[in-house]
């Protein structure tokens, strides 16, 4: 196939890289002497007959200490699609981090030497990225549609890993762990310098990461059995998985990850819509829950203040602290700027914003007791919501337009 019938992204690429692949898949492999070679054969055959791009299968070998450098080695010098890569030290992130790093297709992937994935899922996981749709694409055996053969154990371990990184990390993605996966070249060099797993959490850190930059993940529902031999070694796995969340979300929170300028570099902005600004409905949705959250901590501190206090210092007092958590929860959910920089400035100009919000409950309590000395409580707490509503849409203004104004382009990761 010339580079003329080829989808645009993939003819740029191959008439720059002349007899480069499309596609390189990496079958990372320790200690596999008896499934290699019929495994290779199988995926090399599946290619040939199946795949219209050219194509590469690189075997890296994870220090083995059986045959598997030797059959690797003999499918190598006998088969001109495959290659053959050996490592000195153990780990799949390690295997995959270094031939992705070297590799010159467009498009990368991977698949476990057991091939336990139907390899009629190949095709549609990484058509999306051959055309420049997706940027990632992983095989799920969790969404709907993907047909699984494999114990209940292995089933509610994996459930529950999702489960968890949904609840850490926030992850979206569904299938955190099946090995067969893809990513276009020039996402990969921009993210893989940012994983420091080697092992098994590589391929998690790679999809949070991924998903913070704004890249698009495509998923494919895969029909996969279970391999009754496998060499996966569950609770230390389990164990360096959890590390690797905690180190994660760690890096994360405090903002040492440089996500602000991969996402100017790879990420996908919002599609224009007339009329309305880049972003807005989805800030006012963040906004809302933000403020609706506030304004229930808001009410119960001033009905538990108003006790001890009058009316007015209860409203300060209440609307200070939650304040001061509105713009930590604003700044970090509704406008995505992490990191330490400009914290106190954006703080200070919350509290000026606060004290927009002071004086519009304030007028309106002072209102409320000009016309009657002694209003019942309910009929108070009525006028300080409404008071609040009008408060929230001016704070919502000054957030956005002048508080993290220069951030919603640079976020500070």
């Amino acid at each position: 196939m010339s580079p003329s019938t080829l989808p645009a992204p993939v003819a740029a690429t191959a008439s720059a890289g002349h007899n480069a692949p499309v596609l390189d898949v990496v079958v990372p492999v320790h200690n596999e002497e008896n499934d290699l070679e019929p495994s290779v054969r199988r995926l090399h055959a599946h290619l040939s007959t199946g795949f219209p791009y050219p194509f590469r299968i690189t075997v890296a070998d994870n220090a083995s200490t059986d045959r598997t450098s030797r059959i690797a080695a003999e499918l190598a010098a006998e088969l001109p699609e495959v290659s053959f890569v050996r490592l000195t030290a153990k780990g799949r992130g390690r295997a995959l981090k270094h031939t992705w790093s070297a590799s010159d297709a467009q498009i990368l992937a991977y698949m476990d030497v057991d091939l336990s994935t139907d390899l009629a899922a190949l095709l549609p996981l990484v058509a999306p990225l051959i055309t420049g749709h997706s940027d990632l694409a992983i095989g799920s055996r969790l969404s709907h549609g993907s047909r699984v053969t494999r114990g209940p154990k292995r089933e509610i371990i994996s459930r529950c890993y999702n489960l968890l990184l949904r609840g850490t990390l926030a992850a979206r993605f569904s299938d955190a762990q099946c090995g067969f996966k893809a990513v276009r070249a020039d996402v990969a060099a921009g993210l893989l310098p940012l994983v420091e797993d080697t092992g098994w959490f590589f391929d998690t850190e790679l999809l949070v990461l991924a998903e913070r930059a704004g890249l698009r993940i495509h998923e494919v529902p895969v029909d996969w059995i279970d391999d009754p031999d496998s060499r996966v070694d569950l609770l230390p796995t389990i164990m360096a998985d959890v590390r690797g969340i905690a180190r994660l979300a760690r890096a994360l929170a405090t903002g040492s990850l440089p996500l602000a300028g991969l996402r100017e570099q790879l990420g996908r902005t919002p599609l224009p819509v007339a009329g309305v600004p880049a972003g807005l409905p989805g800030q006012l949705l963040r906004f809302a829950a933000v403020g609706t959250a506030s304004t229930l901590a808001y009410l119960l501190l001033y009905a538990l203040l108003r006790g001890t206090t009058g009316a007015q210092a209860a409203n300060l007092v209440a609307l200070l602290v939650t304040a001061v958590g509105n713009t930590a929860l604003n700044r970090r959910l509704t406008f995505g700027v992490r990191g330490p920089g400009r914290w106190w400035r954006q703080q200070a100009q919350g509290l000026i914003a606060f004290a927009a919000s002071l004086a519009l409950t304030g007028g309106a309590l002072a209102l409320l007791y000009a016309t009657d000395s002694a209003p019942p409580r309910p009929l108070e707490l009525g006028v300080l919501v409404t008071a609040n509503l009008a408060a929230t849409c001016v704070r919502f203004l000054l957030l956005r337009t002048w508080v993290f104004r220069t951030s919603r382009g640079a976020r500070e990761d």
